[in-house]
């Protein structure tokens, strides 16, 4: 590997928020760091800025840009990052955000102490608009180092979802052919990717440090966006379906002390999803029809799996009870449920 670390972001019409985010990028103070960036073809001057920076920053030579044949959407800059990075380990960071000046120094010491396939730093949103107030999500320090070990963990207490403020060992993405799904945002494309990583790693850490700045310009637009990527094509919403569909296929994980855990948190994914679908049902094209709704609801477990489990079996008895009702019957408590949770 040419360097110890790529910082791995996906490119599109950022100008506004490229510098910032860049300039805390270039602060590191570790030094073998490589600056991948997914030009994802977008209409601005955000590769201009990223030209200019290789032309005048001390540490313009370690950016290096490849670009997208197209616009294809920031799973497939992930997964181009993921095929091009030259680090031995791989931190995500996104286009508007900002991470500390000893972020990657911090993680990869860690890494290294313990030999670490994952270190997760914790973070804090910043709302700008809203005089720069700060909540923060701390991690408990933790080191995991026995098999099983952190999936129990993750699944029980549980982790953030999203890509970024993660140094992951590259070898775990290329031996375990770990690739993102390429939804539309807004579609759970953090979550079918990273739901099913703590079962592919032993050694991982948990750092209570800050090391991330998630940063909020407008919460309200922030909003408004969600709600217009909401309004999309429901090929959108069934590439996420099928995603979580084949993690609930994994039965080589029977047996595994966290499966019961596991498989109630893909139905409660699978629940939300289905809440969406019943808020906006005439939006979509074509309509999803009660039988489509209803099989959404499928449990990976049987009921007598789920009787002889030790763990979450309210719960998975809960999930299980919406997939084998009559369709009709199926989506008509699924509505109730969603609106006395005021998701519908």
């Amino acid at each position: 590997m040419k360097y110890e670390v790529t910082i791995g972001m996906p490119v599109y019409n950022v100008e506004d928020y490229l510098r910032r985010s860049m300039d805390s990028a270039l602060s590191q103070t570790f030094e073998s760091i490589e600056f991948l960036m997914c030009d994802d073809c977008g209409t601005d001057s955000s590769i201009a800025i990223l030209e200019e920076l290789q032309q005048t920053h001390p540490r313009g030579k370690d950016i290096r840009i490849v670009r997208q044949p197209r616009n294809m959407g920031q799973g497939e800059a992930r997964n181009r990052i993921i095929a091009e990075a030259q680090g031995r380990y791989l931190y995500f960071m996104d286009a508007d955000d900002i991470i500390t000046p000893n972020a990657i120094e911090l993680l990869y010491e860690t890494a290294q102490r313990h030999q670490a396939e994952m270190v997760y730093g914790s973070y804090e949103r910043v709302f700008l608009a809203d005089n720069n107030r700060v909540v923060k999500f701390p991690y408990p320090a933790r080191v995991f180092t026995e098999p099983d070990e952190f999936a129990q963990y993750a699944y029980r207490e549980g982790v953030e979802v999203m890509h970024w403020n993660i140094l992951t060992d590259i070898d775990v993405y290329r031996r375990n052919h770990l690739r993102v799904t390429p939804v539309g945002s807004g579609y759970g494309e953090d979550y079918t990717f990273t739901v099913d990583m703590p079962t592919y790693v032993t050694r991982v850490v948990l750092l209570p440090d800050i090391t991330y700045q998630y940063l909020i310009v407008d919460m309200e637009e922030k909003l408004r966006l969600k709600k217009r990527l909401r309004l999309l094509s429901r090929r959108y919403m069934d590439t996420s379906l099928e995603a979580i569909r084949q993690k609930k296929c994994r039965t080589e994980l029977r047996g595994k002390p966290y499966y019961e855990r596991r498989c109630a948190m893909l139905m409660m994914y699978d629940l939300s999803f289905v809440f969406e679908i019943l808020a906006r049902r005439d939006q979509s094209e074509p309509r999803y029809t009660d039988r489509e709704i209803r099989d959404i609801m499928r449990h990976p477990m049987s009921l007598g799996e789920i009787l002889r489990s030790r763990e979450v079996r309210g719960k998975n008895l809960f999930y299980w009870q919406f997939g084998i009702l009559p369709p009709k019957l199926s989506v008509l408590l699924l509505t109730l449920v969603g609106k006395s949770m005021h998701r519908i």
